[in-house]
């Protein structure tokens, strides 16, 4: 009996061994799987970040979740190791390398995609301004005396008149010129008497004195004409006629009768309008794009289809730092006077560039620190390359670097295809892990989705600031899964034609019991966000889902 007892229990003994030594070597196997999932998960990571750097850096964890903006940080908050890693971040940004990408004849027209050539052609730079008519400074005359006197008759009586050259203008009575008038006349008549002296440099004095006379009247701008006719007359000319030294439009009139004038008494003024100036503003990004001889062109509204021809005349050297332009002169021909001071013009300015590489402007892509055209190369094929830009003439650019004639390119939905090049660049830099660890990953991994999601925010839909996030998670059979860690991610992609970086909120959910799990988040912008959540149990993801949410606010 004891016998039986004995092997009775040594049986019950040994078996109880061997368990454990099976539940040891089970959980062994357990914690060496887990090491080896994590070690190849933080390898694979870190070989990911050193190949295409990190997108953002994780903020300030709180419980409600984390909230990253992937923008430079500001000078005034956390000192200059922000400041470095504001700039690393956006340089990150700034320098996402770009993969050719195909799409579908579908998916093609279905985003607008449109196609031209480069083409190579000769062209002209052509700049347009605005400007304004002015009299030519070069072409206008003033009427002033050259001694005291009053003003009897007025002939040119209205600002405005055109007057011919020679024209009278005024009639003047001078003290001063009667008087040189009589001793004019006075050494004319002693020359003449003593013409034939013989007493040695009598004839000469008297001619001398009467050279003197004349020379004092020229000198006073008295007319050749009125001197003839003081010759003629042998009398004093009390009240001289002033005529008009040119042909114009009298545009200034101090004239009047029994007015006292001085030698700088400013009379008339006569502008020569056959020819005029255009005084116009160029931007300072355009002035090294013109120079003095460059032909021009003007159209004004009064006289629809018609062009003046003209040049470009002068570049002042001043420039207004107010509005950042330079004053520029043209000089137009005027036949007809139809160009009248003070018209505002449009002005064209054409500088022959030779032959060169064009393409239309909405061929380019401005993409932070470069400028991308997309190239077709057929079967949906679309390759990004940098370019380097000449000047915009029109609605076409200037390609100095980068393309060949002829090519085929896209000139339309440039925006849609660079994000589209973005996103198949980040996922051809992902490398698979090394041989062997995606098998001890699977092990533990599901085959298949084991919960079901459901996702509401408070306000719905989503809008720029805070908002709360909660997921309903059930298992197949539709009960609630409680217990599991869930997160929810929100992720705009960098949008450089708009200026905006990409942003990344990571909202991490607690368990509010019966499956609904509540976090709370700030979204940095309104628009269409990428979402993914994510929910784990026991160490495996048992629901991991992606789809799009449009939240509303501003940018």
């Amino acid at each position: 009996m004891s016998e039986r007892n004995f092997s009775t229990n040594a049986a019950e003994e040994s078996k109880m061994l061997h368990q454990e030594h099976d539940n040891y070597r089970r959980a062994f196997g357990i914690a060496l799987s887990a090491v080896v999932i994590l070690a190849v998960a933080a390898s694979v990571l870190g070989w990911r970040l050193s190949r295409v750097g990190t997108a953002s850096q994780p903020g300030a964890a709180s419980a409600s979740g984390t909230v990253e903006a992937m923008q430079p940080s500001s000078a005034n908050g956390s000192g200059s190791e922000q400041g470095r890693a504001g700039e690393a971040q956006m340089s990150s940004i700034q320098e996402t390398p770009l993969a050719p990408i195909q799409l579908t004849p579908q998916r093609m027209q279905s985003i607008g995609i449109v196609l031209g050539k480069v083409e190579s052609k000769p062209i002209n730079s052509e700049l347009r301004f605005y400007g304004n008519v002015q009299v030519d400074e070069r072409r206008q005359a003033y009427v002033q005396t050259r001694f005291a006197g009053w003003i009897r008759k007025v002939y040119a009586d209205a600002t405005g008149n055109f007057i011919g050259k020679g024209q009278p203008l005024f009639t003047i009575y001078s003290p001063d010129l009667v008087s040189t008038e009589q001793e004019y006349l006075l050494a004319k008549k002693n020359a003449e008497s003593l013409q034939q002296s013989k007493v040695s440099g009598v004839a000469s004095g008297a001619s001398s004195l009467f050279g003197a006379a004349k020379e004092r009247l020229l000198q006073w701008e008295v007319s050749p004409a009125e001197i003839e006719k003081l010759d003629q007359t042998g009398k004093v000319i009390s009240d001289l006629t002033i005529h008009s030294p040119v042909s114009g439009y009298i545009t200034q009139k101090n004239a009047l009768p029994n007015m006292y004038v001085q030698p700088e008494t400013m009379l008339y003024t006569v502008a020569d309008l056959s020819d005029v100036w255009v005084l116009a503003q160029v931007f300072q990004s355009d002035t090294g794009k013109i120079k003095p001889g460059d032909r021009a062109e003007i159209t004004v509204d009064a006289y629809p289809g018609r062009i003046f021809n003209g040049r470009l005349d002068y570049i002042l050297p001043q420039l207004d730092t107010n509005t950042r332009t330079l004053p520029v002169r043209l000089v137009f021909p005027n036949p007809g006077v139809k160009l009248r001071p003070g018209m505002y013009v449009n002005v064209r300015v054409k500088t022959p560039l030779g032959r060169q590489l064009v393409v239309p402007a909405g061929a380019v892509f401005h993409s932070g620190t470069k400028n991308l055209v997309f190239v077709y190369g057929g079967e949906g094929n679309i390759e990004p390359r940098e370019v380097e830009l000449g000047p915009q003439v029109g609605d076409q650019t200037v390609v100095a670097k980068g393309l060949k004639a002829e090519e085929e390119i896209v000139t339309s939905a440039n925006f849609l295809i660079d994000s589209e090049a973005q996103l198949q660049a980040g996922a051809g830099a992902f490398v698979p892990p090394p041989p062997g660890a995606g098998q001890s990953a699977s092990m533990n991994a599901p085959a298949q989705q084991q919960a079901n999601v459901e996702l509401t925010t408070d306000p719905g839909p989503p809008h720029k600031g805070s908002n709360i996030v909660r997921v309903k998670l059930t298992g197949q059979d539709g009960k609630p899964i409680a217990g599991a860690n869930v997160t929810t991610t929100f992720y705009m992609a960098t949008m450089p034609a708009m200026g905006m970086a990409a942003m990344k909120t990571v909202i991490n959910a607690t368990d509010k019991g019966g499956g609904l799990y509540e976090g709370k988040g700030d979204l940095g912008s309104g628009g269409t966000w990428q979402v993914t959540i994510r929910a784990q149990q026991n160490g495996q993801t048992i629901a991991n889902k992606q789809f799009t949410l449009n939240a509303t606010g501003g940018m």
